[in-house]
């Protein structure tokens, strides 16, 4: 915390000199005594509950006396607030295993509850866009503010074969304001045919500080990349692209057993690649092996995705601090009158 007028600080001192003060007065002996006929008044007087509350309100008067001193310096402190010009692109495995039953009701029913609730809880005006991938990847929602398309589209998203986990972080990159999708094939790093120059790089979109703009990719994926461009290559050029990326892998590296078209197949969860995708890219893995979990990862991600730390001025936060002291301490004073009366 830091102050915009620290010299108003200078007043805490008074507080110690107060407390002193008020310690010196209840110290001083009775200067005569004082002849009181009414033995039933002293009786309730007697009777009122001793040192603890008695020392309440002076010691509530000092933290509101503290809290006014405090708002006085115009206290600044870094707040969560929404991110103004914040995007984030989901990326969502929709392969067939996506259908497996661990997961109630399924994986894909799972993962698309989870992401509802995450866009949902996204600050308004805070870009969100959607990026599915199984052979290929698609962008069926481009970063936009309208949350409700994006949680419409969660719902309508059905399974394919295979899955191109390598593809569909590109997709998303490539899906985030300020990047170009360079020519094929440039982004699996190779050139068409030997001895005909590789395709350039995407055309940089800088900011004024010579950056691209920051953005996140949330991937989520539950099984083993066996299509298209590498998931670590992808992963590296997420990073050039100044996009973080965060991954999300659901069930088990064992793996499980699933049927499709009357035919079983055993799927199991690349946390390796997944892990290695996220380091690569400035990111957090996080597995999920059940729905509540998933939820529980979306929550985690949306509290830091969508919000940042800046320095906000919180003198209201003091001076509601020292309302609060201050009509407590009268609400005790005038009770301990009240039990004499």
């Amino acid at each position: 915390m830091s102050f915009q007028l620290p010299a108003a600080l200078v007043g805490l001192v008074l507080l110690p000199v107060l407390a002193a003060l008020y310690l010196l007065v209840l110290s001083r002996p009775p200067g005569r005594a004082v002849v009181m006929p009414d033995l039933a008044l002293v009786a309730r007087a007697a009777s009122v509950p001793g040192r603890r509350r008695r020392w309440a309100p002076p010691a509530l008067y000092l933290l509101a006396l503290g809290a006014i001193i405090l708002g006085l310096a115009r206290p600044v402190a870094p707040l969560p607030q929404p991110s103004p010009d914040g995007v984030v692109v989901l990326s969502v495995d929709v392969s067939r295993s996506m259908l497996a039953a661990d997961m109630s009701p399924n994986r894909m029913e799972a993962a698309k509850a989870a992401a509802k609730a995450f866009v949902e809880a996204l600050p308004r005006g805070f870009r969100v866009g959607l990026v599915t991938f199984s052979s290929y990847a698609t962008t069926v929602v481009s970063p936009t503010t309208d949350h409700a398309e994006v949680m419409d589209a969660l719902g309508r998203l059905a399974t394919e074969f295979a899955t191109a986990i390598g593809d569909g972080l590109l997709e998303a990159v490539w899906a985030l304001p300020g990047r170009e999708r360079p020519p094929y094939p440039a982004q699996m790093g190779e050139p068409l045919l030997p001895g005909i120059p590789q395709a350039p790089g995407p055309a940089r979109q800088e900011g004024t500080d010579g950056r691209l703009p920051p953005g996140v990719v949330v991937l989520l994926s539950d099984g083993q990349s066996n299509r298209g461009t590498l998931p670590l290559e992808a992963a590296r050029i997420a990073r050039e692209q100044n996009a973080t990326v965060h991954t999300v892998g659901i069930g088990t590296p064992e793996g499980t057993s699933l049927t499709v078209g009357g035919r079983t197949i055993w799927v199991r969860l690349d946390e390796e690649t997944l892990r290695g995708v996220a380091e690569i890219a400035g990111g957090t893995y996080y597995r999920a092996t059940n729905a509540g979990e998933l939820r529980d990862v979306y929550r985690q991600l949306g509290r830091r995705i969508g919000w940042e730390r800046r320095p906000t001025e919180v003198t209201a936060i003091a001076a509601g601090t020292a309302l609060v002291a201050l009509v407590a301490a009268v609400a005790l004073s005038s009770l301990s009158v009240h039990r004499l009366l």
